[in-house]
C-alpha cells in the first residue's frame, strides 16, 4: 500500500460498525510503515515548533509577552493534539470487542479524526504565519553598533591607475583589554599590482571544531591588510552560534591592520591563533580574490545582509569567493562548514605546501599547527609602544605582522596555471 493510500485510509471517517471492526483488524496488522509515518509526523511537528519558538525567543527575548503568549498557544495546541490522537487509544482498545456489536451512525473514531485534522490545520496555519513573519525580517544599517563594527569599509580607485585603491574605514584600534580600545579608522592606499600572497588565519576560542577565519593579503613593499567577515554586534550584544540561525546578527566586512584584528584575538582575548600561508597561487588569483572582497563591500554597503551560522559565516563565504577564483582546485568538502578543520582541508587539497622548506622533510599537519601558532610569537608584544605618530604606528604594524610570521616559510607566487596545479597536486599527494 502506498504512503498516500495509507494516510487516506488512516484519516478516513468510519461510518458503521463493520468499518469499525475493519479498523480494529487493521490496527493489529499495522506495519513498520505506519510507525515510520507516525514518527515522521511527530518529529516534524516537534522540530517545527522548536524552530518557531526559538526564532521568536531570539527576536523578542525570553521575557517578552509575545514570546510567552506564542509559547503557550503552540504548546497548548500540540498538547491537545497529542491527547486527541493518542489519549483515548487505551480506552478504545479495551472496548474494541464491543464496537462490532454497536450499530451507531456516530462513531467516537470519527470525532477523534475530525479533532486531529482540525488541530493540525490550526497549528499549520500558525506556523506558516510565523514563517512569513520570520522571512519578512529585514537587516538594517542603522543600529546602535559596537565601536569595532560601527563603520563600513569603502574604497575608491585612482582614475589614472586602477591598481591603486584607496580604502577608507580601515580599522586600526589600539587594544588595551579584550573590551577596551582606542579607536582609529584609517585611510590606506594599496597597489594591487604589488599583491604577493594570501594568508588564512584561524582563531580558536571554543574547542577544535569552531574557529573564526580571517584572510590577509601580503604586498611586496607594504604591510599586510586583513579582511574579516563578522557579526555586526549591537551595544551589549554577544555572539551566539544558535542565534546566528535566526536572523539575529547582520553581517559585517572589516578591513583592518593585523596589529588590530589579530592582536585582539591572540593577546587581548587569549584565543589560540594560527596563520597559514597559502601556496600555489598565481598573482591574478590573489588579485581576483582581493577584488571579490571589494565587491562584497559594495554589496553590503548597498544592502545589508544577515549572518547565518551555517550558510553565510566567516569561513564558507571565503570559500565561495575563493572557489569562483580557483574553481575545481577547491572541491566541496564538509570541513567548509566545520571551520576549525579548514587548515586540514587546505593541507589535503595541496594549498599548504607539504615541504615548505624544500629540504626533503615534509611537514605533517601537526608540524604546521606547531610552526604557525601565533600566540608564543607575540606574547608580550607592546601594542601601545611608539604610537604618537602615523609613522610609528605603521612601524608597529609591520613589526607585529613580521613577528606572527616567524618560522613560517612564505611561498612565492606560481608562474603559471600549469605550474600551480602540478605543485598543488604533488603537495596533496604528499599530504596523504
Amino acid at each position: 500500500m502506498s504512503l498516500r493510500a495509507f494516510f487516506s485510509r488512516l484519516l478516513s471517517p468510519l461510518s458503521n460498525s463493520n468499518r469499525s471492526g475493519q479498523a480494529h483488524d487493521r490496527q493489529q496488522k499495522r506495519t513498520w510503515r505506519y510507525y515510520l509515518a507516525q514518527f515522521f509526523i511527530v518529529t516534524t511537528l516537534l522540530l517545527s515548533a522548536i524552530w518557531l519558538l526559538m526564532a521568536i525567543w531570539y527576536q523578542f527575548g525570553m521575557r517578552s509577552s509575545i514570546t510567552w503568549l506564542t509559547t503557550l498557544v503552540i504548546v497548548g495546541i500540540l498538547a491537545t493534539l497529542v491527547k486527541a490522537a493518542y489519549g483515548t487509544k487505551s480506552y478504545e482498545s479495551k472496548n474494541a470487542k464491543n464496537w462490532r456489536n454497536k450499530q451507531l451512525d456516530h462513531s467516537p473514531a470519527l470525532d477523534k479524526k475530525v479533532a486531529v485534522k482540525w488541530l493540525i490545520g490550526l497549528y499549520g496555519a500558525i506556523w506558516f504565519i510565523g514563517l512569513g513573519w520570520f522571512m519578512s525580517i529585514e537587516p538594517k544599517q542603522d543600529r546602535d553598533w559596537m565601536a569595532e563594527v560601527s563603520e563600513r569599509v569603502t574604497y575608491n580607485r585612482d582614475a589614472s591607475n586602477p591598481d591603486l585603491v584607496t580604502l577608507t574605514n580601515v580599522r586600526n584600534f589600539d587594544w588595551h583589554t579584550d573590551k577596551e580600545a582606542t579607536e582609529h579608522w584609517d585611510t590606506r592606499t594599496i597597489d594591487m599590482s604589488k599583491l604577493s600572497g594570501v594568508d588564512v588565519t584561524n582563531s580558536y576560542w571554543m574547542g577544535p571544531l569552531i574557529a573564526h577565519t580571517l584572510v590577509s593579503f601580503r604586498f611586496e613593499d607594504d604591510s599586510p591588510l586583513a579582511f574579516s567577515f563578522e557579526i555586526r554586534k549591537e551595544q551589549g550584544e554577544s555572539f551566539s552560534a544558535l542565534a546566528g540561525f535566526f536572523r539575529r546578527f547582520e553581517l559585517s566586512l572589516i578591513a583592518a591592520e593585523e596589529r588590530d584584528i589579530i592582536y585582539t584575538r591572540s593577546n587581548a582575548r587569549g584565543e589560540q591563533v594560527y596563520l597559514f600561508p597559502i601556496s600555489h597561487l598565481q598573482q591574478h588569483e590573489v588579485r581576483e580574490l582581493f577584488e571579490s572582497y571589494l565587491t562584497a563591500a559594495d554589496e553590503l554597503n548597498a544592502k545589508p545582509a544577515w549572518y547565518n551560522t551555517l550558510i553565510s559565516n566567516c569561513t564558507n563565504i571565503i570559500f565561495y569567493m575563493a572557489r569562483i577564483v580557483s574553481g575545481d582546485r577547491l572541491p566541496w568538502d564538509y570541513r567548509i562548514w566545520v571551520s576549525g578543520w579548514l587548515p586540514n582541508y587546505l593541507y589535503d587539497v595541496g594549498m599548504l605546501d607539504a615541504n615548505p622548506e624544500k629540504d626533503g622533510q615534509p611537514w605533517s599537519m601537526d608540524t604546521w599547527y606547531e610552526r604557525t601558532h601565533i600566540n608564543p610569537k607575540v606574547r608580550g608584544f607592546d601594542n601601545q609602544a611608539n604610537l604618537s605618530s602615523d609613522i610609528n604606528d605603521s612601524k608597529n604594524s609591520r613589526e607585529f605582522s613580521k613577528q606572527i610570521r616567524q618560522g613560517i616559510p612564505i611561498p612565492p607566487l606560481a608562474g603559471s596555471q600549469a605550474d600551480a596545479e602540478v605543485k598543488a597536486k604533488s603537495a596533496a599527494q604528499a599530504s596523504h
